[in-house]
């Protein structure tokens, strides 16, 4: 009899609507001892969702698919009172049983899979329990009362769990919801031990599966999500070369980039997961292949109160760091690359800068549309095979760049001027009538990937700020220094009263 009624299990999903009639004979014809057999066997069927002979079960169809139970009014009141108790375990097993089989599908997303994994595990010991109670109604060793009794202790969690249950799915929810709906549900559970163990240990397996995608990101640096439920999206659309020409560097900030969703057991550590996985994703895109150790003790599939899984993360993420920047340092010569820029864009070693100012003093004397790139670009390349930096084996890389406004101009046009816009006024910047290759001239640097990371467009824009700077001032010092030389060829001359006299007499005084 016993493997019969599981053997012929299915939880119904449509019932006739309740009449006396549905019932046949009456229940209040037998006397109380038989009417509580019937009731006994009723509610047994009725506790893994088979409707019994005066126990009718009604599904409400709407957003709440509620589940009502209806019973033969002509029952004793008493057996009445009992079964009611006993109703709301029934109704929380049809509404577990239902949702684990619908979010077993495909399309429910991996959390809900592990989740329906668990809630299917818990139902398998609950209908053995209902066995066991069955085997003891057979053998005539279960009263009602037995039975109220025996079953109070799967009320609490039984009922926790449907709630979780009927949230998530008059929401919805998936992935990191679910998880936060389980956590947030256990911690409001404090009170009640058993159920907050339960409500945690099937936090703990629907989030095998979502640690598991975690697992691949930060220690891969590979976004393996079928059903887009981790709460990091990749953009593939957007490309490394980007980097050299995009002034906000959108690549390195939304190749890879948080969305809405995060667990709240990460949502601290949200953003050293995402650089962990995105220091990955550059070295493997250098082809330098590289996966962070895991021991199997550092291994992310469990969490708990002891925060283990957060020293996994922190320690993902230092080698990830420590390696990218031994890459970039060791293959790429970043510090190279950084003592180049150093020399020329900031005049460490501005040899090359004077004789190039003299060999091209008539082409940058002309209006900027005017000036000839190619032949700045010529003349540069010969200043600098001329000079000490032609020792340098990175020289090769500095370009001529002949912009078409003024400095002021220029920096008003920054996005990023860290000046509130009360004080700050573009429109009081005002361009000059007229400027020339000296005012609009400057130099650039060529960087490959991964340097291109560091030395990203905005960086490179700011170097070039300060480069037109002093390549202005270093203009402007040898005018100062040629008109000196005139008034020091003149001094010997006889030009008293004269404008040039005048001229030598102030300059002697500010000397």
């Amino acid at each position: 009899m016993m493997t019969s009624r599981f053997a012929e299990f299915k939880v119904p999903y449509s019932f006739d609507s309740f009449s006396s009639s549905g019932f046949g004979k009456a229940i209040g014809c037998y006397d109380s001892a038989v009417q509580e057999l019937i009731v006994i066997d009723d509610l047994l069927s009725s506790m893994v969702g088979i409707e019994g002979r005066y126990i009718l079960i009604k599904r409400v169809r709407g957003k709440d698919n509620d589940i009502t139970f209806h019973v033969d009014p002509s029952m004793d009141l008493a057996l009445q009172e009992l079964a009611k108790r006993i109703f709301p375990l029934c109704k929380s097993f049809m509404l577990i049983n239902q949702f684990a089989e619908m979010r077993s599908q495909f399309k429910s997303g991996l959390v809900n899979h592990a989740f329906s994994a668990a809630l299917r595990a818990l139902l398998l010991d609950y209908q053995t329990m209902v066995a066991q109670l069955e085997h003891q109604f057979w053998l005539g060793r279960l009263s009602l009362q037995g039975l109220w009794f025996y079953c109070q202790p799967m009320m609490g969690p039984m009922q926790a769990l449907s709630t979780v249950i009927q949230k998530a799915s008059i929401n919805s929810f998936s992935g990191s919801a679910i998880l936060n709906l389980l956590q947030s549900q256990a911690k409001a559970m404090a009170g009640d031990n058993a159920v907050r163990l339960l409500l945690e240990k099937m936090t703990q397996c629907a989030s095998n599966a979502y640690l598991g995608i975690l697992e691949r990101w930060i220690y891969e640096g590979v976004i393996d999500d079928p059903y887009s439920e981790f709460f990091i999206m990749e953009n593939k659309s957007l490309k490394k070369e980007s980097l050299t020409q995009d002034y906000d560097a959108k690549y390195w900030r939304q190749r890879y980039s948080l969305k809405d969703g995060i667990p709240s057991f990460l949502a601290n550590i949200a953003g050293t997961i995402l650089t962990t996985g995105k220091y990955l994703n550059v070295m493997r895109e250098c082809g330098h292949n590289v996966q962070v150790p895991a021991p199997e003790n550092s291994k992310l599939m469990s969490f708990g109160s002891n925060h283990h899984y957060l020293e996994c993360v922190k320690a993902a993420y230092n080698f990830a760091s420590s390696e990218l920047l031994n890459l970039i340092k060791e293959k790429y010569d970043l510090l190279g690359k950084l003592r180049s820029m150093k020399h020329y864009l900031l005049l460490d070693q501005g040899d090359f800068l004077v004789h190039f100012m003299d060999i091209a003093r008539d082409e940058l004397a002309k209006k900027p549309d005017e000036v000839s790139v190619e032949k700045l670009q010529s003349l540069l390349d010969l200043a600098l095979r001329t000079t000490a930096a032609a020792a340098d084996p990175c020289h090769e890389d500095l370009t001529c760049v002949v912009e078409k406004t003024s400095l002021l101009r220029r920096l008003g046009t920054l996005k990023d001027l860290e000046v509130s816009p009360t004080t700050f006024n573009r429109d009081d910047l005002e361009e000059p009538v007229s400027i020339t290759g000296l005012d609009a001239f400057s130099l650039s640097y060529k960087v490959k990937w991964p340097l291109s990371i560091v030395l990203s467009r905005k960086a490179l824009t700011k170097y070039q700020f300060i480069f037109r700077f002093l390549f202005h001032c270093k203009h402007v010092d040898r005018q100062l220094c040629g008109a000196w030389q005139v008034h020091q060829g003149v001094r010997s001359l006889n030009t008293r009263g004269t404008a040039i006299s005048r001229s030598s007499l102030l300059c002697q005084h500010y000397a």
